[in-house]
């Protein structure tokens, strides 16, 4: 998953006691900093704060939130733990409603687990997280059940060690969706989709592949995850490249800057890596040739939820122009 980096911080102080209550209130005023601009500016600078910010010792994790137009969408929140279950932890209590953590979530997002939900216990094996929620979890709306799931799956395995994951309710398994019928797997996991929607011809050789597009708030991009379940049975990759140039069905207000007349004219899957060959109309600037970043981070967050694929590389005519690692 695509993660952030470390970004150091070195303080000098003039003793040993000056130096720890001068790091103390300059890491606080600082974290505020970057709480405040991360809360107004979500998604699309990240890198740009990171940057300008490099001295701070700050990072931050993904997560999954309803955004204002009702979708399950990705941004980042500031991250204060580093062991993966006290991250998958903070992540989820970021996820309630109400919860301390809200003070987190950038503008424009919000939490979906219900008010007053508890992490009972939460445990990790074999890369399969186990959470024991308290019945406050089932008092989700039918309209919000899936979201909430979807939320949880994609917040929680954004986490490298995590791939799947087990719900409980007062130490019993989650077998079936919130208020409603509907069976759930045994194991929950990107499999289950995300912002879903279908476009089925018949009932045999169904497939789904997720493609991340951009929304925005103010005048700041974030990406969107959209889960098509359709009868297409090309490879992944080039039904990938495919949604990106067109719009989803019936989802006007997101966007994807790759061009409609780009084409992908090769590519390469190896064990973990995949080479992708493009036309010349992939650039965003032919002189420089230089990809939109916005275009580079949706094929590759789209590419890494259909395969088990760390590095992407973009290649024109031959050469190597950009890469994601």
């Amino acid at each position: 998953m695509l993660k952030t980096k470390y970004i150091n911080i070195f303080i000098i102080g003039d003793c040993m006691l000056k130096k720890s209550a001068y790091k103390r209130i300059i890491i606080a005023t600082l974290a505020l900093i970057i709480l405040g601009l991360l809360y107004f500016f979500p998604e699309n600078n990240d890198k740009e704060i990171k940057e300008s910010l490099s001295y701070i010792d700050v990072e931050t994790t993904p997560i999954y939130l309803i955004d204002n137009n009702e979708y399950v969408a990705r941004t980042n929140i500031l991250k204060t733990e580093k062991d993966s279950i006290k991250l998958a932890k903070e992540i989820l209590e970021s996820l309630i409603i109400g919860s301390k953590k809200n003070d987190y979530i950038p503008e424009g997002f919000k939490a979906i687990i219900p008010a007053n939900t508890k992490i009972l216990d939460i445990s990790l094996e074999n890369k399969l997280l186990k959470v024991n929620f308290s019945k406050e979890l089932l008092n989700i709306s039918d309209k919000n059940a899936e979201k909430m799931l979807e939320a949880i799956i994609y917040s929680l395995t954004e986490i490298e060690e995590i791939e799947s994951i087990m719900i409980f309710i007062d130490g019993e398994k989650l077998t079936k969706l919130p208020n409603n019928n509907n069976l759930l797997p045994n194991v929950l996991d990107r499999s289950f989709g995300i912002n879903k929607i279908y476009d089925l011809t018949s009932f045999k050789n169904v497939n789904s592949i997720t493609s991340y597009y951009l929304s925005k708030h103010n005048d700041n991009y974030y990406y969107v995850p959209v889960t098509k379940v359709s009868n297409n049975n090309k490879e992944k990759i080039e039904v990938i490249i495919e949604e990106l140039k067109t719009a989803p069905i019936n989802q006007t207000n997101l966007i994807s800057f790759l061009a409609t007349n780009v084409e992908l004219t090769e590519y390469e899957i190896l064990e973990d890596s995949i080479s992708l060959s493009f036309n010349n109309y992939v650039f965003d600037n032919f002189s420089e040739k230089s990809i939109l970043e916005e275009v580079k981070y949706s094929i590759a967050l789209s590419i890494r939820d259909s395969y088990d694929i760390k590095n992407i590389s973009f290649n024109v005519d031959g050469v190597q122009v950009a890469a994601v690692n």
